[in-house]
């Protein structure tokens, strides 16, 4: 098993002929930083949420998923029963240096940037919005793609610079449309998608621009409950907020080595993805196991 990359959440292996093997571990990042609490089952849902919109994003844009099915990778890599359930066989692409974010809503850093400045990445907002509110429409907010440390927000024209004015404006008109496509299953569902950070690369072999990496997962996405939804306010969340607050609570300072989670924000975190799912898919996450062949 040859490694080839390592994320804050993925290890990414060869599996020959330009491909690879994505596995989803449970590791949890705060702030771009690896904490040093894994959260159980968090790898497996985010592999079964990209699973789930991989198909249904497709008549939008290629993907790079193969299949998820182990029992299809290539050896050894189909005789590793950690594996189930939570990698993805995909062709290999050549990676777009730029994370692109669309907000539907004011909250995270957008709403950070939008105090000070009245806009989120270069982009302006009408005056009076508030925390969580829903934005008169959907914007793009590419950021910088770190390999270590914060990535950086990016204004249109400094993306422009980076990627080229027609990919700019290709990445941003595809993701505007995926984030559509996402929150609208999504709301049916009771999430409300805040927000969702996309990433795209060329296919090796077709030269296609290409979907990659992770979609519609809870560590993407801020994900709130439709009941109850409230400006004004931060919302509760089934995404890694929750563990975010928990930290801030702590006053962390996101710089000296973060603390461990205690058992109960480990298994409400676990909890969290877990409905995610459920709610997205309308299948129980015990249901998407047994179909993997995840071992009890």
């Amino acid at each position: 098993m040859t490694l080839v990359a390592q994320g804050k959440v993925r290890d990414i292996f060869d599996a020959g002929k330009d491909r690879l093997l994505l596995v989803a571990t449970d590791r949890i990042s705060a702030f771009d930083v690896i904490l040093p609490t894994s959260i159980p089952d968090k790898g497996r849902v985010l592999t079964a949420c990209s699973l789930f919109w991989f198909h249904r994003l497709e008549p939008v844009l290629p993907n790079h998923l193969i299949s998820g099915d182990h029992e299809l990778f290539p050896p050894p890599y189909d005789e590793e029963p950690d594996l189930v359930g939570r990698a993805t066989l995909t062709r290999a692409a050549d990676v777009i240096p730029m994370e692109c974010v669309v907000r539907g809503y004011l909250a995270g850093s957008g709403w950070k940037q939008y105090q000070h400045h009245g806009s989120v990445c270069g982009v302006r907002l009408p005056l009076g919005l508030k925390e969580s509110s829903k934005l008169p429409e959907p914007i793009f907010t590419p950021t910088t793609k770190a390999a270590e440390g914060h990535d950086e927000p990016l204004t249109p024209d400094e993306a422009r610079e980076l990627v080229g004015t027609g990919l700019y404006e290709r990445l941003r008109e595809v993701s505007l449309t995926l984030f559509q496509r996402i929150t609208q299953r999504s709301y049916g569902a009771g999430i409300i998608v805040a927000d969702t950070k996309l990433e795209f690369g060329f296919d090796r072999e077709t030269k296609e621009l290409t979907l990659i990496d992770e979609v519609g997962t809870p560590d993407s996405s801020r994900f709130w409950p439709v009941e109850g939804y409230e400006p004004g306010r931060p919302q509760p969340s089934f995404d890694k907020q929750y563990v975010r607050d928990w930290l801030d609570a702590m006053r962390w300072d996101h710089e000296s080595p973060p603390p461990s989670l205690p058992d109960d924000v480990v298994e409400s975190t676990a909890e969290k993805y877990r409905e995610a799912y459920e709610r997205i898919s309308g299948e129980p996450f015990t249901a998407y196991l047994e179909r993997m062949g995840v071992p009890a």
